[in-house]
């Protein structure tokens, strides 16, 4: 057995971690909750986060930190960023803390929930995340920890100790440094370790725990310890022994060292994991080694506390989150066993309560009772696990014994001891509680429960009750009592705890009881409590209703009036009777409070019409208006309603009236009063506007002629509406009531009326003031009609008006209709000049410009020139009226900036296109231009304006040839515009143009006239480019003799452009003209193709580079000796790889020598030597090759020396793995070379699995089995290579020797699982007879469901079923089992039986046994009885017919009182006539078809089954039918005994009779006597006077007087009590302030409250007193 739990939690890989992120420096677990790694994915930082308690979900976050840190409980992130750090709470996604250090920051670690360990490279910090505090100095790092990578810090639980631990590589080891830091003292103390912890651990007699601090070392010497010292020593407390332990570590493991330690604080165990995986636990107290194992064949780099278990939880390099933990069940014994420990494994089952130890605990109490030695023995009844021996038991022992004397009784020392500890339980507490509050010591009992020291349950604090009420109530809070916890807070009246403790604990109390107590003594509270109950979240826990009936039932009118006002707050529908209620009760008690309800308007769901004539009898007349609607009502109520209500509510209380009947009401208004009404008639009109329809109201006003009323309803809602009739209608009220500024206003700003009726209306009104027309008409564009308007109703001056201060801009308008009507052009004048506004000039010149009259503005166009105008529209008409009178318009042309010269140059065409052309240039509008030039055929301007204005796209469409005047431009440019430029970029442009324009022949003759005739542009280099390069496009014969005349080109360009066009010669002619060798080479070699020529051209100029381009060539032509000849000449090695590989391909080594030998002179290149190396192999040059390799080289030796090994070159690759001591490749190249021996002995060395499986591989296949086998051992021990090993033999039927080299390698210290179950398969497969020995050895460490699939291949059931049971596949070996009878064994197969989870198989088995062992069956069914479906058993063995072999079993399980077990049973017993059996089973075990049984058997020949079919009538009450069967055996004792039992007076006196008829005297007496209460006594009397048996009744008689006399004398007693108690005066008694919470619950008060007792009531007619 294993005393450890591992799990896997998971698995971070599978979880999507990138492996190279699984380490120390990017991981990060604070606790077993959240583990934070940091990732880079896909070039961006991520922070992926794993919570472990959520099914391992995994949040991803894209953060860029140095380090992430989660809080070990919360969703809590710590960053750190260089120096900067920031707390963040990733729930509320706010920052709670941020810093800048100005260290750097090594290490962070949470100390606690609400602190964080900052560690610098000098100094410790503690940063707090309480408040705005900053990190805080702690302690500064010792020197010692000097150049070390810092791992771990740990803080003891009260922060006074801390301890940082870090690791550096010195001497080819892992040395562990520490500081040891006390923060009382302020003193550190170095230390050698490699893991430390603090704990804490309570020893025996210690009232406090003892503080001890443990760490681990591996020190020079290779020897591991442990040590556990004790820091902070208590005065007084038992002191604890320094531990010091050896720390086994496996020889084979010498570079391991400890690396983390956590320590259980329930079960005081070390946890100590190293680097190699191995995990070691020790006891704290003792120091003793509990367990050891490697559990992880990769390293964990960090631990945490895994609190579920109280054990670790780490993650390793591959990325498994593991956890180890004791396993409750099994450490204990295995300490018993493997340990032989029994004084470790009870102190062990004593501090973690596990089980194990029972019987030793129980054992050795009993010993130290018996001795007499009690205070041990209570100590170890205190300490035994899980409190085994706290019982009652013992308390009654130790209270049986007596006290010493002088000394405290044994049980008070048991006490004693039990509360230095974790306290009493229920029973001890009870007990101690009697003494304690006897002697009126509640202070003791009081600090015993806030230490928690007494387990607390109802029936103490029901003891305690007596005596404390406030003291018991923290009892039952304790004892979660909750009745009597409510009861408490009722009686304390702290009314406000009982809700929140009743839902904190699901109790639901008798609310309607306890508001009604409360309501009679705190009325006010009751209120408060009362609104809780009912609006509880979670549903109301008493019903309105009944708290309203509560406070009514008491007049408490104001309470439930404040209860309802709260509860009804939502207004819901279903608290209209409620709302009804509220009201009821307030207009009838209250009515002022009533009317400040209904005016919140918070009810409406209350029943109207019994509130309305409530409001009106209560004198509520506007409340009553509000609840009519009937009109004869509001007839009614009008009257009073006048004097008291206000004006403000009648207008708002009209909206409740329908349209007809508002409009009748004013109507009636205004018919009555005008005057008087009128206010308020227009303040409902105004309100009520939208639904009265503003057309009805301006009808109502308009009937009575009230332009006043109109004025002041429309003036309200015009602003609002769109209704042309309202506006129009306004400005009519507004004109006539006086109001011009407001008609005006409205023509101004309304865009609603009729533009057209409002300008008729204002002209024929004829206004003295025009502003509201001139404002209609200019608005609407009627200024023609305007201006005639007012012309001929001599209203000039406000034509001025309108175009100086309305609307200047409408000048134009003005102007043009004064012009239509005639007016005199002097008026004109003046007024164009007295206008001083902004308005559009051109749109004036247009209109005048159209009636002919354009000069006339001439004058005011000069004024507007002179005053600076900049618009365009004033020089455009000057233009014109300077175009039409020819008055020398050229200068202003050309000069004039403002003008727009497109519309000018338009006007100017047809009138003089030279002016256009004038225009056209000076705006440079080309398209017109060019349009107008072509027209007139002025191409020699247009050369002109194209050459000077430099734009290729306008030459473009010039020189398109779709234009018709193309060749006519072309002449005037070459013969006229051209020769006349000297400005190159002139020349530079036109020509592009005609290149654009694709003209090669025309640009030719163009260039040639500039450039070989005399001009400027002679030497011009650009232009001598673009000779050449048109002659190569379009005259190739030309190019030669261009070459030869002109001197001043770019010959590298000309020469690629010449190369473009196949005009090889003529290139090669330029670089050889120009002495560009290389180039010309290139010519030759890339375009020619000529090597011959090349090669004469090389030797000709006899140049480094000339030959190098002429040997790639060779080299591309695969001329690779010619090719290497070249370079030797040009002394070139840049080529090398080319050359190598080319070489290489044609196997051409020996030439590739000479050329890599003159590399390496030149170059030390690793390629260079690395490939003469090769070629040395190649050629079998291997004393050169050792030469090589004796001196120094760069040669890559490995690389060459696998190639050669590929290339099967072995004495060449052996050679070269010697040099490098390559031991791996060696050992390989020596297999090839059959020298097995050295092949073995170079793997060693070289320590590779690879090597040892190839050389083990080689060995297996010359069958060296003895070699093959030194390598296997070093192979198998790898679990993943162990399944190829085993293929690898079983391959060649080598079966004897890979079980024998498995059997070696169980002795191996890195001996895994796998090869214990390969070794079980192997067995399996080849050697069955060794298996069960193997299992049974090694089941432990064998991977059993792979054994499984062996023992099932191989047919091994008896070994499968083993595998089976100890896999806990209870269900497979049940089923093997069965289906295999030759593994069978009845002991074996109950004992599995009973373990299965599939219940079908447990009657799978039972029809097994049944058909194969059916003796057994009893047996079997004895271990299922308690989990198995006994019906269905029995219905199993009904159907079968094999009831009687299963007696045994049903009569075992008929305690159950199942009805097919107990119907079996009875048949069985009817079957074999055993009537006592059947009668017991019937007595006992009801659960049977009683009527049906006895029917049966009251047919049944035999006496005795039909006396049970009676008495089974008796039992269900058929009292007549089992009298009836007991007469018919004349079983007269049964029928009286049924007659008893009926309770029935009429059975009674029927079987009386029959007894009397048959003559049976001796059973009427017995009839009297067992149914004495059942019979009357005047039947007896008239039954026994009539056949003479009065001597028979006479006992009868004698009893019934004397009863009779009995009462009588009790009765008269009774009254004579009575009578006094009437006539004796009492004393005043006084009221107990809550008698309900003191007393009993009574249902009234009177002289009879009390305890009631069980005396009988007297009859009627006594004790009725007035």
């Amino acid at each position: 057995m294993l005393p450890i739990q591992f799990q896997e939690h998971a698995q971070l890989q599978t979880l999507g971690i990138n492996a190279a992120s699984i380490g120390f420096n990017t991981l990060t677990l604070e606790s077993d909750r959240y583990i934070s790694v940091r990732e880079n994915v896909n070039g961006s930082n991520q922070v992926a986060i794993i919570d472990l308690h959520n099914n391992n979900e995994m949040m991803r976050r894209p953060i860029t930190a140095d380090s992430v840190l989660m809080h070990p409980s919360s969703n809590i992130m710590a960053l750190k960023a260089g120096r900067q750090l920031q707390v963040f709470n990733l729930d509320t996604k706010a920052k709670l803390k941020a810093y800048v250090m100005n260290e750097d920051i090594v290490l962070m670690k949470w100390i606690n929930e609400s602190s964080l360990a900052l560690v610098t490279s000098n100094t410790v910090y503690h940063w707090s995340m309480d408040g705005t505090s900053n990190p805080v100095q702690i302690f500064g790092r010792h020197q010692n920890l000097a150049n070390t990578q810092i791992i771990n810090y740990s803080v003891s639980k009260d922060e006074k100790w801390m301890v940082l631990v870090g690791i550096s590589a010195q001497q080819n080891r892992v040395v562990g440094s520490m500081q040891l830091y006390n923060k009382d003292r302020g003193v550190s103390q170095p230390i050698e370790g490699h893991a430390a912890a603090f704990t804490e651990l309570t020893l025996e007699d210690a009232t406090a725990p003892t503080k001890l601090f443990a760490f681990a070392v591996r020190t020079v010497t290779g020897e591991g310890k442990l040590q556990i010292i004790e820091v902070d020593h208590q005065q007084g407390a038992p002191a604890f022994t320094k531990k010091a332990v050896q720390v086994f570590f496996p020889p084979e493991m010498a570079q391991d060292f400890p690396v983390s330690m956590q320590i259980s604080r329930k079960y005081g165990i070390i946890f100590l994991i190293t680097k190699m995986g191995f995990l070691h636990m020790y006891d704290v107290e003792s120091g003793i080694c509990i367990y050891m194992n490697r559990i992880s064949n990769e390293s964990i780099f960090i631990t945490t506390e895994y609190q579920a278990t109280s054990g670790l939880l780490g993650i390793n390099k591959h990325g498994q989150v593991l956890s180890v933990s004791i396993d409750q069940n099994t450490i204990v014994p295995f300490i018993l066993e493997s340990l032989n420990n029994t004084e470790l494994a009870i102190r062990l089952a004593s501090r973690g309560g596990l089980p194990g130890a029972d019987d030793l605990y129980v054992t050795r109490f009993n010993q130290l009772f018996a001795s007499g030695a009690f205070n041990e023995a209570a100590k170890v009844a205190a300490k035994s696990p899980r409190g085994i021996l706290r019982t009652q038991d013992t308390v009654q022992r130790f209270k049986g014994l007596q006290a010493a004397p002088g000394q405290l009784s044994p049980l008070l020392q048991y006490f004693g001891i039990l509360l230095e500890g974790d306290g009493l339980n229920k029973y001890e507490a009870l007990e101690l509680a009697g003494p304690i509050l006897q002697q009126n010591r509640k202070n003791l009992l009081e600090k015993w429960l806030k230490e928690e020291k007494l387990e607390c349950s109802e029936e103490l604090g029901d003891y305690v009750k007596q005596h404390d009420a406030t003291l018991a109530l923290s009892v039952y809070l304790r004892a979660n009592a909750p009745s009597k916890v409510v009861l408490c807070f009722a009686e304390l009246q702290q009314y406000d705890k009982i809700l929140k403790y009743a839902k904190t604990v699901g109790y639901t109390p008798d609310y309607p009881s306890l508001l009604y107590n409360m309501a009679r003594t705190s009325p006010d509270e009751t209120v408060a409590f009362a609104n809780a109950l009912v609006n509880d979240p979670a549903g109301p826990l008493v019903t309105p209703e009944k708290v309203v009936d509560v406070f009514q039932s008491q007049n408490l009118v104001q309470q439930a009036t404040a209860f309802l006002l709260d509860y009804l707050k939502p207004n819901r529908e279903q608290d209209a009777q409620l709302q009804t209620r509220l009201l009821e009760m307030n207009l009838l008690y209250a009515p002022q409070v009533a009317d400040a309800i209904l005016s919140t308007g918070s009810l409406t769901q209350y029943d109207r019409v019994t509130v309305g004539p409530l409001c009106e009898k209560a004198g509520l007349y506007q409340r009553a208006l509000e609840h009519f609607t009937d009109i004869h009502d509001i007839i009614r109520v009008m009257p009073h309603a006048q004097a008291s209500v206000s004006a403000d509510w009648l207008v708002g209380y009209f909206g409740n009236l329908s349209v007809d009947q508002t409009l009748a009401c004013l109507d009636e208004m205004l018919t009555t009063n005008l005057r008087q009404n009128l206010q308020l008639v227009v303040q409902v009109a105004i309100k009520y506007s939208e639904q009265l329809d503003p057309k009805h109201l301006i009808s109502l006003f308009e009937k009575f002629k009230s332009n006043e009323g109109l004025y002041y309803y429309l003036g309200s809602i015009v602003n609002m509406s769109q209704d042309p009739q309202v506006h129009f209608k306004y400005i009519q009220a507004s004109c006539r009531t006086g109001n011009i500024r407001e008609a005006e206003r409205i023509c101004r700003e309304s865009n609603y009326f009729e533009p057209e009726a409002v300008k008729n209306f204002l002209k024929e009104a004829n206004l003295s003031d025009k502003l509201p027309l001139i404002i209609v008409c200019d608005r609407f564009n009627f200024v023609h009609d305007l201006v005639l308007h007012l012309y001929r109703n001599n209203c000039q001056s406000f034509i001025e008006v309108y175009v100086q201060k309305v609307n200047p801009s409408r000048t134009p308008e003005v102007i043009a209709g004064l012009l239509d009507i005639g007016c005199d052009e002097e008026v004109i004048k003046n007024l164009l000049h007295s206008v001083t506004g902004d308005f559009s000039v051109g749109t004036l010149c247009d209109m005048v410009e159209e009636r002919n009259r354009l000069k006339m503005l001439q004058p005011w166009l000069n004024v507007r020139a002179t005053q600076g105008s900049t618009d365009p529209d004033v020089y455009n008409a000057l233009a014109k009226i300077y175009v039409d009178t020819s008055n020398n318009p050229e200068p202003f042309l050309k000069e004039n900036e403002y003008y727009d010269p497109r519309s000018i140059g338009k006007y100017c065409e047809k009138r003089d296109p030279f002016l256009a052309c004038i225009c056209y240039e000076k705006g440079q509008c080309d398209y017109e231009l060019l349009h107008v030039t072509n027209e007139n055929s002025l191409f020699k301007q247009q050369a002109r304006y194209l050459i000077h204005r430099r734009d290729l796209n306008l030459w473009a469409y010039a020189l398109q040839e779709t234009n018709d005047y193309r060749q006519d431009l072309i002449d005037q440019v070459v013969s006229t515009a051209l020769p006349e430029c000297t400005d190159p970029e002139d020349v530079s442009l036109t020509v592009k143009a005609f290149m654009n324009a694709d003209l090669p022949n025309e640009l030719i003759e163009l260039l040639e006239k500039i450039i070989l005739e005399t001009s400027a542009f002679n030497d011009n280099k650009t232009l001598q480019n673009l000779l050449i390069f048109t002659a190569v496009k379009a005259d190739a014969d030309r190019v030669m003799d261009y070459i030869s005349q002109l001197d001043n080109f770019d010959a590298d360009d000309v020469a690629q452009v010449c190369i473009g066009e196949d005009l090889f010669e003529e290139a090669f002619t330029i670089f050889k003209k120009y002495n560009v060798n290389v180039n010309a080479i290139d010519v030759l070699i890339d375009h020619i193709n000529d090597l011959d020529r090349a090669y004469e051209f090389a030797n000709k100029v006899e140049e480094a580079d000339v030959w190098s381009h002429l040997a790639k060539a060779q080299l591309g032509q695969n001329q690779i000796k010619e090719a290497i000849d070249s370079y030797i000449r040009a002394k070139d090695t840049t080529n090398y790889l080319d050359v190598s590989r080319s070489a290489m391909r044609e196997a051409n080594y020996e030439d590739l020598v000479r050329y890599l030998q003159m590399a390496r002179q030149h170059s030390r290149e690793p390629f260079i030597e690395s490939e003469l190396l090769f070629a040395y192999a190649k050629t079998d040059r291997l004393t050169d090759l050792e030469d090589m390799l004796s001196g120094p080289t760069v040669a890559q030796v490995q690389e060459i020396g696998d190639r050669c090994f590929q290339d099967h070159l072995f004495e060449a690759a052996k050679l070269m793995y010697q040099n490098v001591s390559n031991y791996a490749s060696l050992a390989r190249t020596l297999v090839y070379l059959k020298d097995y021996q050295g092949a073995v002995d170079c793997a060693r060395k070289a320590g590779n699995t690879r090597v040892w499986k190839e050389v083990l591989q080689e060995c297996l296949f010359q069958k060296e089995f003895r070699l093959a086998q030194m390598c296997g051992l070093h192979v198998i021990v790898h679990a993943e290579e162990l399944d190829s090993v085993v293929k690898m033999y079983e391959r060649d039927g080598h079966f004897e020797q890979i079980m024998a080299l498995l059997e070696n390698g169980l002795g191996l210290e890195r001996a895994h699982m796998g090869l214990f179950t390969q070794l079980a398969v192997l067995y399996g497969n080849y050697a069955p007879t060794k298996l069960m020995e193997h299992l049974q050895l090694y089941v432990s460490r064998i991977n059993i469901p792979k054994a499984i699939r062996a023992c099932q291949h191989g047919h091994l059931w008896r070994e499968l079923i083993f595998l089976y049971v100890h896999y806990d596949e209870f269900d497979n070996a049940a089923v093997a089992m069965m289906d295999h009878g030759v593994a069978w064994e009845h002991a074996a197969f109950k004992d599995i039986i009973v373990k299965v989870s599939n219940i079908d198989l447990y009657y799978k088995s039972l029809r097994f046994y049944l058909k194969e062992h059916p003796l057994l069956l009893n047996d079997l069914l004895a271990s299922l009885a308690p989990r198995i479906n006994h019906t269905r058993v029995v219905q199993y063995f009904e159907k079968s017919d094999n009831i009687p072999l299963i007696k045994s079993y049903l009569l075992s399980v008929q305690h159950v009182n199942n009805k097919h077990v107990n119907g079996a049973l009875n048949e069985l017993f009817m079957e074999e006539e055993d009537y006592d059996s059947l009668r017991d089973s019937l007595d006992h075990y009801d659960n049977v078809d009683t009527l049906d049984l006895a029917r049966r058997l009251q047919k049944h020949e035999l006496l005795e089954f039909r006396r049970i079919a009676s008495h089974l009538y008796k039992s269900k009450g058929r009292f007549r039918q089992s009298i009836d069967l007991s007469k018919e055996d004349r079983l007269f004792k049964d029928a009286i005994q049924t007659a008893a039992a009926s309770k029935d007076a009429a059975v009674a006196e029927e079987l009386l009779q029959y007894f009397i008829e048959i003559g049976q005297r001796v059973c009427f007496v017995a009839m009297l006597y067992f149914c004495y209460d059942l019979l009357r006594p005047d039947l007896v009397l008239e039954l026994s006077w009539r056949h003479r048996l009065r001597d028979f009744a006479m006992p009868y008689f004698i009893n019934y007087i004397k009863e009779q006399t009995q009462k009588i004398g009790y009765l008269d007693e009774q009254v004579q009590k009575l009578k006094e108690s009437l006539f004796r005066p009492e004393p005043p008694q006084e009221m107990s302030a809550m008698p309900m919470m003191n007393e009993p619950m009574m249902i009234g008060w009177g002289s009879n409250a009390g305890t009631p007792t069980m005396a009988a009531a007297p009859p009627p007619g006594y004790g009725q007193w007035q």
